[in-house]
């Protein structure tokens, strides 16, 4: 049980706990919130987020603010590092602002690899990430399993905990990096839209092989479907707000998890209402024909 000296929210499992017995739950996304991060990060673990997902990107993340926000949160809150989960990215070279690189971008991908991961565990203030992404794959899948390799490094040595991919948007792509890798990915974070087909195939191989889908853009993409008057009328019902209903329902298939990047504290409250729902047993859907129901509203072709 996490001890607790104030704050609202507090989850009673661990993180490592919910990830084992797959307790629904949202991660915090910190991307663009630039100075805002930290005081971000801070009101989320206070309201009650426990997953935390940012990228060793100073183009669109502020990461030494992640550390300094769910830092400063657990020492209120009384937490340990363990009840905290934190994820974060390598970025290759092409996705790096180039006058802000966080590692010498003339250097071997291994070692850009190496000096992102140690740049990390100084921002994010701990000795070892719970999840370390890819970014995006690579321009060849050599120089990807090469970046890759070196990621697995991290794992043997203890500073990782788990690997993944992010943005990457093909069945072959994403198949030929899982069976090449020695240490598989536990993880596919890809943006959840209807131009990609809601990734059906990828999603399939996700919950088939066990790796966990982590969606983002969730709501952004999909506003259309949440203004229907059905959705509306089936969030109500529930108690619920179209968005946090789309949540749901994610989180309801078992084998997705949603990013979620709020900066409104009235909608963190929200979100970890939702979540507290779920985690205490709540069916919010009746059976698989209601997800389908949901599905078919939302464009979904498959669960």
């Amino acid at each position: 049980m996490f001890a607790t000296r104030g704050g609202i929210g507090a989850h009673a499992l661990s993180p490592q706990t919910m990830t084992m017995v797959k307790k629904p739950h949202l991660i915090y996304g910190t991307a663009w919130k630039k100075d805002d991060t930290s005081d971000l990060v801070y009101k989320a673990v206070k309201t009650g987020f426990r997953f935390i997902d940012t990228a060793c990107q100073p183009k669109h993340y502020n990461e030494a603010g992640v550390g300094l926000g769910w830092s400063s949160a657990a020492k209120d809150l009384g937490l340990e590092r363990s009840d905290i989960w934190l994820q974060t990215k390598y970025t290759s070279v092409g996705g790096q602002d180039p006058t802000n690189f966080p590692y010498d971008p003339s250097s071997p991908i291994e070692e850009q690899v190496r000096s992102s991961l140690d740049v990390s565990l100084k921002n994010l203030k701990t000795t070892y990430l719970d999840s370390w992404v890819m970014h995006s794959p690579m321009k060849t899948m050599e120089k990807t399993m090469k970046a890759w390799r070196a990621m697995e490094e991290a794992v043997d040595q203890g500073k990782v905990r788990q690997l993944g991919m992010s943005n990457c948007y093909t069945l072959e792509e994403f198949k030929s990096i899982y069976q090449q890798a020695r240490i598989k990915p536990a993880v596919l974070q890809n943006r959840f839209y209807a131009d990609s087909d809601f990734d059906t195939e990828l999603r399939k191989f996700c919950k088939d092989a066990g790796i966990q889908y982590q969606s983002f853009w969730t709501l952004s993409a999909n506003r259309h479907a949440l203004n229907k008057p059905e959705v509306k009328q089936m969030a109500k019902q529930r108690g619920l707000t179209p968005q946090t209903f789309l949540y749901a329902f994610l989180m309801s298939l078992g084998y997705v998890t949603p990013l979620d990047g709020t900066t409104n504290q009235a909608h963190m409250t929200e979100d970890v209402a939702l979540m507290k729902r779920l985690q205490g047993g709540e069916k919010l859907f009746d059976g698989e024909s209601e997800l389908r129901q949901f599905a078919k509203l939302l464009g979904m072709p498959e669960l």
